[in-house]
């Protein structure tokens, strides 16, 4: 088929190990992936860290709010085979220079600091996204050529599509998996081949990986995605060997 579907490890290597550590980014990136996909926040003391949530306790044998502790104070923390929280710019220095890094912005706070460590990261390879359209605005405001990408988990979302792509000049909508299930797969194609009308990619991303091979979901949409980010990267490089897309 003469593609080559883009494959971001899910925070890392996920199904396997510690959700968004170094150690996840590696085994990603050994297992074959392209690249990587992760969340910041700002720290209470003005450091990016890679975390999804806004508390430590679920990943973490700590508690506590991320924008409450200081780095030196997560650092204590154990957050799994005896990974620490890595810091964004630790992850530029442990990738190679060709993986792609997808910056997922949780934190509106650490749009300004995420914007510079990237300027100084070889932008040309990051994507950053997020669900808060308001970070991705204050994020072009300070950078106005590194990739963006428009996570989609609404449907009112889609309505604004016209007005952000105009605003924002996205690479990409990412939207999840699961819109064949709730929204319909005539919907959904619909929506998917307008966006590609407009010269976007389109990254899928999934609750859990099994909605990506339930039903041949993703075969539904092989002339309309260009990458997905998934937890377990050695089953999904599988996959995409059979279907022709590696």
């Amino acid at each position: 088929m003469g593609r080559n579907i883009l494959v971001l490890g899910h925070r890392g290597y996920s199904e396997k190990y510690p959700e968004n550590t170094l150690l996840a980014f590696r085994k990603a990136i050994e297992a074959g992936a392209d690249g990587i996909e992760l969340d910041v926040w700002l720290t209470k003391d003005g450091e990016v860290v890679v975390i999804h949530d806004e508390t430590v306790d679920r990943t973490s044998n700590g508690s506590g709010k991320v924008k409450e502790m200081t780095l030196a104070e997560l650092r204590e923390l154990d957050f799994g085979m005896g990974e620490g929280i890595p810091t964004l710019e630790e992850v530029f220095e442990a990738l190679p220079e060709n993986a792609v890094v997808n910056v997922e912005i949780k934190d509106i706070d650490a749009v300004k600091k995420t914007a510079e460590i990237i300027g100084a990261n070889n932008p040309e390879r990051v994507i950053v996204s997020s669900f808060i359209i308001d970070a991705l605005r204050e994020y072009r405001k300070l950078d106005s050529e590194t990739r963006l990408g428009v996570l989609l988990d609404r449907e009112e979302v889609l309505a604004q599509l016209p007005q952000l792509i105009a605003e924002l000049r996205p690479w990409s909508i990412n939207p999840p998996i699961e819109a064949l299930s709730v929204v319909g797969v005539e919907k959904t194609v619909k929506e998917l081949e307008k966006a590609k009308g407009a010269g976007l990619k389109v990254l899928l991303w999934s609750l859990k990986d099994e909605s990506y091979y339930s039903n041949d979901s993703l075969v539904r949409l092989i002339p309309l995605f260009d990458g997905v980010i998934v937890d377990d990267v050695e089953r999904m490089l599988g996959y995409l060997k059979k279907l022709g897309l590696r």
